[in-house]
C-alpha cells in the first residue's frame, strides 16, 4: 500500500531572520559530541525516527556508521537535561557552496510537547551560521512530528520547496 507524504523543504539565510529561543528552566546542556561516537547517533536515529518512518539508515551495517559520522563535515550536537539523553542533531557542512544541512533533529519522547524543540532547533541553526555560511536549509514532512513544520517556520525558516512522494 503507497501513502502519500507532503515533504517541504525550508531555509534561513542569516542569522538577522531567527526567531531565537530563550534556554529552558532547568538543568540543560546541549554539547558537540566530540570525540564522535556513532552509538549515538544511530541511538537517537532509532529512537525518535520510529514514530517518523525513518528508515533510510536502518539498515546501515556499523562500519557504514562510523563512516558517516568520521566526515569531518558533520557535527553531531546532544541535548541533555541533567544526565539525561534529551535530543540531538546532526549538521552537514557544504562548506563549498557555504551552506548547512540540518540533516536530522529531533527529541526523545518524554522530552517532547515541553516547548524544548523550539529552542533546540534555534541553537541549530545559530551553530549552523558559522564560517561564513550563507544559508541553512533543512526538510521535514507530514510523517514528522505534528508541530514540526509550524517550528520551522515560526524560528524564521521559509519553505522554498514542496513536493508529493509516495512510500
Amino acid at each position: 500500500m503507497t501513502q502519500e507524504v507532503k515533504r517541504n523543504y525550508l531555509e534561513i539565510k542569516s542569522l538577522q531572520e531567527l526567531n531565537e529561543v530563550e534556554k529552558p528552566l532547568g538543568n540543560y546542556s546541549l554539547n558537540l559530541l566530540n570525540p564522535i561516537n556513532f552509538q549515538l547517533n544511530k541511538f537517537f536515529y532509532k529512537n525518535i525516527g520510529q514514530k517518523h518512518q525513518w528508515v533510510d539508515r536502518l539498515v546501515w551495517r556499523e562500519s557504514q556508521w562510523i563512516d558517516y559520522v568520521s566526515n569531518d563535515k558533520i557535527k553531531t550536537y546532544i541535548f541533555k537535561h541533567e544526565n539525561d539523553l534529551a535530543g540531538f542533531f546532526e549538521l552537514i557542512f557544504h562548506d563549498e557552496n557555504k551552506e548547512v544541512e540540518l540533516a536530522y533533529f529531533g527529541l526523545l519522547e518524554e522530552f517532547r510537547n515541553k516547548k524544548l524543540g523550539s529552542y533546540l532547533l534555534s541553537r541549530a541553526i545559530k551553530k549552523s551560521f558559522v564560517n561564513k555560511t550563507t544559508r541553512v536549509w533543512a526538510h521535514t514532512c507530514s510523517l514528522d512530528h505534528k508541530n514540526a513544520l509550524n517550528n520551522y517556520i515560526a524560528r524564521g525558516m521559509k519553505i522554498f520547496k514542496t513536493e508529493i512522494i509516495k512510500i
